[in-house]
């Protein structure tokens, strides 16, 4: 039900509405989860793949919408590559301690405040 939602919601939307929401998306069921899991900021490509391959296979959607948010969560500064290794921003390392949920807005604000 989720993935036809999405898609819905994505179709009626315009272009930076849908970009916001493959972020959201992406980091409220993928990369946050994924965080909290292994307790540790840091994540690879191979453990980001597994973990967006199961969620999109729940939601029964195709995976081009989990990489797109990815790639846009990067751009936003709200996760870092380096080299081989994807990690969250500073910021958000207190709320991984606490295993406190940290949604999409607060992940934002947090990485805006300088």
């Amino acid at each position: 039900m989720l993935a036809q939602e999405l898609l819905l919601m994505l179709t009626k939307k315009g272009k930076h509405a849908t970009a916001t929401q493959k972020r959201r998306f992406t980091w409220t069921n993928i990369v946050w989860p994924l965080i909290l899991e292994q307790n540790n900021t840091t994540f690879t490509l191979k453990q980001y793949q597994k973990k967006r391959n199961d969620v999109c296979k729940k939601n029964n959607m195709g995976i081009i919408i989990a990489s797109r948010g990815l790639t846009s969560l990067l751009n936003k500064e709200i996760i870092f590559k380096e080299k081989d290794v994807y990690f969250v921003h500073y910021r958000l390392i207190p709320y991984m301690r606490l295993r406190s949920d940290c949604s999409y807005s607060t992940a934002v604000h947090e990485s805006r405040v300088r």
